[in-house]
């Protein structure tokens, strides 16, 4: 499929009665396709997908169509999406120590490069501290540096071992094992796709 057959079959996916913050109905979206306004239309399909949860093939379709725009963060986006259909939505309010207490120097990238390790309250079998490896993915932001704070997104390497958090529980973020990070936490959802048979 391309870019166009591509928009077009994601926004079949949603909802007609919703709409986001700033009155954008998926009527926008069709005016925008209408007009080969592909750029504009995907983002504004990715802004009504906050509104109300859409399935795992919307995802797909808009990570194909930014793919084929070489709109990379965009395309990174919406595969993170993807895999939080799959395993479920972890955010939280993430705190990064200042430059003189960590490891950290240098801001990183925001888009889900980033694997840090979190103690999320798991133990090892002899009781001490397990680590657990999760990307991040930085909201509003495309870069976090030393010292800054901003709402997270995680994305576990093993998203059973992280299914007891819950909201306002503190977890930590370590690039070694010096603490990097402080993070609350404020969302957890389960899997949106069905998994497959």
């Amino acid at each position: 499929m391309d870019v166009p057959e591509l928009l077009e079959a994601a926004s079949l996916l949603v909802p007609t009665e919703i709409a986001t913050e700033n009155d954008i109905m998926i009527n926008d979206v069709w005016d925008y396709l209408a007009h080969d306004e592909w750029e504009v239309a995907l983002g504004l399909l990715e802004e009504l997908a906050d509104v109300h949860p859409l399935p795992l093939d919307f995802w797909e379709g808009l990570a194909t169509a930014a793919g084929q725009m070489r709109l990379e963060r965009s395309a990174a986006w919406c595969h993170w999406r993807c895999y939080e259909s799959r395993n479920g939505i972890i955010r939280a309010d993430l705190t990064l120590r200042p430059a003189g207490e960590s490891r950290r120097q240098t801001p990183f990238s925001g888009a889900g490069v980033l694997r840090p390790m979190w103690s999320i309250g798991n133990r090892t079998p002899t009781g001490e501290e397990a680590l657990n490896i999760a990307r991040l993915w930085a909201e509003f932001t495309p870069a976090l540096g030393p010292g800054e704070r901003s709402s997270v997104r995680l994305a576990p390497l093993d998203p059973s071992q992280w299914r007891h958090l819950q909201p306002g529980q503190t977890i930590t973020m370590h690039e070694d094992r010096t603490i990097g990070g402080a993070a609350v936490v404020l969302e957890v959802q389960g899997p949106t796709a069905t998994p497959a048979p």
